[in-house]
C-alpha cells in the first residue's frame, strides 16, 4: 500500500501564531508589572529621602534657639522653626548626602518650610525611569514624575 499523502489543511500553522500572540501578550504584561513595581520602589526611596530631610531640618536648630518662646497662636514655649532655616537645613543635608549617585534623577526640592513654627515639611519631586521602558522615557525627554512629602515635628523633650 502506498503511503497516503496528507492533504493540506486550511488550519495548519495557526496554533503557532496563536501561541506566539499569547507569549507576546504575557511578556508585555510582565513588563508592565515590572515597570509599575520599579516606579513604586522609586517613590518609596523618594519618600524615605523626604522623611530623612524633614527630620534633619526639624532637628537643625541654631545654637541658642532651643528655648525661644513660641509665637502667639503656636502654643506654649518651645522651638521655633522658620521657613528659611528649614530650606537651609534641607539644602545642607542634600549637599552632604554620602551617596549622591544614588539620588533620584531630576531631584528637586519643591517645598521646604515650617507650616506652624514647630514642624518641618519637605516635598521632593523627581523622575522615575523604569528599567524596561527607560530607553523610551529617556528618548522622550521625561520619565514618570513622582513626588513625596514628609513632615517632622521638632520637640525639646519632656513629658
Amino acid at each position: 500500500m502506498a503511503a497516503r499523502e496528507r492533504a493540506p489543511q486550511a488550519e495548519d500553522g495557526r496554533i503557532l501564531l496563536l501561541t506566539l500572540g499569547f507569549v507576546v501578550l504575557g511578556l508585555m504584561l510582565v513588563a508592565v508589572v515590572a515597570s509599575a513595581a520599579a516606579v513604586h520602589l522609586d517613590h518609596k526611596r523618594l519618600y524615605n529621602l523626604a522623611d530623612v530631610l524633614a527630620a534633619s531640618a526639624a532637628d537643625a536648630m541654631p545654637p541658642g534657639r532651643h528655648l525661644v518662646a513660641a509665637a502667639p497662636g503656636v502654643g506654649g514655649g518651645g522651638l521655633l522653626l522658620s521657613d528659611d532655616a528649614v530650606a537651609r537645613a534641607v539644602a545642607a543635608e542634600l549637599a552632604a548626602y554620602p551617596f549622591p549617585e544614588q539620588l533620584p534623577e531630576g531631584l528637586r526640592v519643591a517645598e521646604a518650610d515650617s507650616p506652624d513654627g514647630r514642624s518641618a515639611r519637605v516635598t521632593l519631586v523627581a523622575s522615575s525611569h523604569p528599567p524596561l521602558v527607560g530607553w523610551f522615557t529617556r528618548t522622550a525627554g521625561h520619565g514618570f514624575t513622582i513626588s513625596a512629602s514628609s513632615t517632622a515635628r521638632a520637640v525639646t523633650g519632656g513629658p
